[in-house]
């Protein structure tokens, strides 16, 4: 349930459940594209906003992304009544003579990455799309695919483009395939692995492992490859497949019991192609390791779906998709997301490139295993620690960040925490607590609170287990200015206090600093959708009391409270965020915790335990994770315990 919006989409009736549903729904994302095709089928015209790359390949986009889904319906056997209008736009798009020519691809071109698509599309449904062109047609598109053969690429999952380029050109048989680069750029990609089926997205420094490195782009690859080109790299495929049953086993705690995944990283308007990895392990037919089953996979791949095919947000009046998240909102994107870039969601759909009979289809869709239900995950590659212990589905992260500018990149993965159900938050100004969007994170200031800083780069991030071994946190540091430094130990839940995590800092500054501590951002609306106001107890609206506040909405509970000798000369403050900062609502309200730090040169100790308790859209605080209101209560009045060795460390100081 979106509780930004409470209306209904053109998807709603549709329940999601088998192929011919999922077929639907794809033909549903497809026919609006219709209106917005050029007549020569080759460009995609949706929206007006721009990108770092010219219109042509913005168009280029809104037309091969779609390709994705479409490709795999043909695959599977399904029929399209707008085939035609690929077929036609693929003749248009690669003839130079041609006014919608999509144009020579040049080195690190945004062409390349739509490559992929139509690569995949000629592979997987040849006959529909490439049988039909005419000689001179194919001629034409032959040259403009194999064009980027002999083009510098960026040393990143963009290799796996023109790898996808070559297996189309080879299943065409096609002159222009070119098995010596296809060959050197899978040597290449190989050398981002590093180890329980987790790759980088790219060579050895880069610490970025998101949805990049598994559904968005490499394990996906990896998967349709290891199908696509059994007959000529059997060794390579297998070890693909390995690898995914391996990171398999990481990947599942990213999903909670209703479908949605955790938000983090960057491009998040692909929206389901979140979940196109559990897809593309049916699409290989790999032998899945427990407790997963097809029908496991099934549910966390339609169940995802369906959560988004009910988000009104995602989806304009004409059934195209917006810019955003689970609603428009340009503050969250890259300065390449245009108009088409969501149909990226389209991987999702290759499950219909499997027969009725396949077991993806025949099985029964189970829930979210209880096997896996209530734990604590210390996720070692991705410096993650995963837990869903009390219902909450989220990681706490450090050591993670882009290494190239990314827009907004220090919320996209430098906060403390990324939850599936409460979405991260970008700024959308530079000035006040407001604007920051500063949930999961610390947020310093050394000019009084007129501008903040928050953690962009991570380091010596590092797992630490407890002396008798029952507890596994995260530890870094991070330094806002040359004289200033903050190490955070991340404490996840523990089952005496499920829905808290703790934060511990260690401010040492020659600076006096404010600081601002945001708990998770949760819509900020009453039932009348009305702004929450400030109530005792728990019950809706916000609270604030010393060092502790939090706010109840109908989508749960988020808190924040000081622990430690030093807890009061923290202010709790329920802080209204500004509109759109929150991926998930675009009016949010955010637990902050507000110090001032006036010991130049001296250790300064912050001990914060953070609640959060999500709703699922059902009408009582916890009902959707099996939490009565007294039980909630009780919980909120049991504080975490500190580790006894931090605890001593701090004392120590």
């Amino acid at each position: 349930m979106n509780l930004a919006c409470f209306s209904r989409t053109r998807f709603s009736d549709n329940p999601l459940e088998t192929r011919d549903d999922l077929r639907r729904f794809l033909v549903g994302l497809l026919d609006p594209l219709a209106p917005h095709t050029s007549p020569g089928g080759a460009r995609v015209h949706i929206g007006h906003t721009g990108t770092h790359y010219d219109e042509a390949a913005a168009q280029l986009e809104g037309f091969s992304r779609p390709i994705w889904g479409l490709a795999a319906l043909l695959a599977g056997g399904g029929q399209y009544n707008g085939t035609e209008r690929w077929v036609r736009g693929f003749a248009s798009g690669t003839d130079p003579s041609h006014e919608e020519f999509w144009g020579c691809m040049r080195d690190k071109d945004q062409r390349m990455v739509e490559c992929s698509a139509i690569g995949f599309a000629i592979a997987v449904a040849k006959e529909q799309l490439w049988d039909p062109l005419p000689a001179k047609a194919k001629e034409h598109f032959e040259r403009w695919l194999g064009g980027m053969s002999d083009k510098q690429m960026p040393n990143t999952n963009w290799l796996w483009f023109r790898v996808f380029a070559n297996l189309g050109l080879s299943k065409a048989g096609s002159s222009f395939f070119d098995p010596t680069r296809m060959k050197a750029d899978l040597d290449h990609l190989d050398t981002f692995y590093i180890g329980d089926g987790w790759s980088r997205d790219g060579p050895e420094g880069v610490v970025q492992l998101d949805y990049y490195s598994s559904s968005f782009a490499i394990q996906y690859a990896q998967l349709v490859y290891s199908k696509m080109a059994q007959d000529i790299d059997p060794a390579r495929c297998e070890e693909f497949r390995n690898r995914a049953r391996m990171f398999a086993r990481d990947f599942v705690h990213y999903f909670d019991s209703e479908g949605r995944a955790i938000t983090f990283g960057r491009s998040l308007t692909y929206r389901f192609a979140m979940s196109s990895f559990w897809g593309a392990l049916a699409f290989a037919d790999v032998e899945l390791p427990a407790p997963l089953t097809w029908g496991v996979i099934k549910g966390l791949q339609l169940r995802n779906i369906r959560w988004w095919a009910r988000q009104p947000g995602a989806y304009n009046g004409d059934g195209t998709l917006t810019i955003g998240y689970c609603y428009p909102n340009l503050n969250m994107t890259e300065n390449y997301n245009s108009p088409g870039s969501p149909y990226w969601c389209c991987k999702s759909f290759i499950a219909l490139a499997l027969p009725e009979s396949h077991p993806f289809w025949v099985a029964t869709e189970e829930p979210f295993p209880a096997a896996l239900s209530g734990v604590v995950k210390v996720l070692k590659h991705p410096l993650h620690i995963a837990t869903n212990l009390g219902g909450h589905t989220y990681v706490l992260s450090s050591g993670q960040q882009c290494s190239y500018p990314v827009k907004q990149s220090a919320a996209k993965y430098g906060k403390l925490a990324y939850s599936s159900a409460f979405g991260y938050s970008v700024p959308v100004g530079s000035l006040t607590l407001e604007e920051l969007g500063g949930d999961s994170t610390i947020a310093l200031s050394d000019d009084d609170g007129e501008t903040w800083r928050c953690r962009r780069v991570t380091c010596e991030a590092r797992f630490e287990t407890s002396v008798d071994g029952h507890t596994t946190w995260l530890r870094s540091m991070w330094f806002p200015w040359p004289d200033a430094a903050v190490e955070t130990w991340l404490v996840p839940p523990q089952k005496s206090s499920p829905l808290w995590h703790l934060r511990i800092h260690r401010i040492r500054s020659e600076r006096v600093l404010r600081s601002a501590e945001g708990g998770w951002a949760i819509y900020g609306q009453r039932e009348d959708g009305r702004a929450l106001e400030p109530v005792n107890g728990m019950a809706t609206g916000t609270y604030e009391s010393g060092g502790v506040t939090r706010a109840v909405s109908l989508a749960g509970v988020s808190g924040i409270a000081a622990l430690g000798d030093f807890a009061s000369a923290r202010l709790g403050k329920a802080l209204r965020t500004d509109a759109n900062t929150n991926l998930m609502v675009p009016r949010a309200v955010l637990p902050t915790l507000i110090g001032k730090h006036t010991r130049k040169g001296l250790d300064e100790w912050l001990f914060t335990a953070v609640f959060g308790l999500p709703n699922g859209g059902k009408d009582t605080v916890g009902a959707a994770v099996g939490w009565d209101l007294r039980e909630v209560e009780r919980e909120w009045d049991r504080r975490p315990r500190i580790p006894e060795e931090i605890l001593n460390l701090s004392q120590a100081c």
